[in-house]
């Protein structure tokens, strides 16, 4: 069994203990590394979009790849790859914050919001968006990547996550009311126009 860089994409070689390469394995871990070289950075936003941080992002696509990668044989619709692994990601995303132990604790008073008159455009505005989404509970955040960044339905949410379509329109609707109501995202900027920016 080859071992695929997470990050490259690349196969690192190497065949499972007692096993004997044959051709149709060959054959399925070319067609693997193909699609994984192809569809890496996307993947990689994904789970980065999931975790909000790069090395969690990095152990978390691994542990996807290599889930698929046992599967693969089994995966008769290739073309469904892309929604398998985004579905491994965020199923093994919630069980490992599931697992963790909480160690964030709700405060009555927010960060210091930066200084100057900065409009916050490009770059500086995603890398504060990321922030004002990574003080979401973990719950919110991965419905909001799977809403605006996965392009997921209510029921589809629902269904990744195993909670109501209820629940998911309630969470979404407050999260994103929480994300208006952040200081540090409509700093110096109309409310309307810095939200229109986080959806868009």
């Amino acid at each position: 069994m080859s071992v695929v860089d997470a990050r490259t994409g690349e196969s690192q070689g190497g065949t499972a203990h007692g096993e004997e390469p044959g051709e149709r394995r060959s054959l399925s871990e070319a067609e693997f590394t193909a699609y994984v070289q192809e569809r890496r950075a996307s993947l990689y936003a994904t789970a980065y979009h999931l975790t909000g941080d790069r090395f969690e992002a990095e152990d978390l696509l691994q542990s996807a790849l290599f889930s698929t990668y046992r599967a693969w044989d089994r995966i008769s619709d290739k073309a469904a790859v892309g929604g398998y692994l985004r579905r491994t990601m965020t199923n093994l995303h919630i069980s490992a914050w599931r697992r963790r132990k909480l160690n964030e604790y709700p405060t009555e008073e927010l960060p210091e919001t930066p200084g100057g008159t900065d409009a916050m455009r490009g770059t500086e505005l995603r890398t504060v968006l990321w922030q004002a989404l990574a003080r979401l509970p973990e719950l919110q955040r991965t419905m909001l990547v799977l809403r605006y960044y996965e392009g997921r339905t209510d029921p589809e949410i629902a269904g990744i996550l195993g909670i109501s379509v209820g629940t998911v329109k309630s969470s979404i609707w407050r999260s994103l009311r929480r994300l208006r109501d952040d200081e540090v995202l409509s700093f110096g900027r109309d409310h309307e126009d810095a939200f229109g920016e986080l959806v868009a």
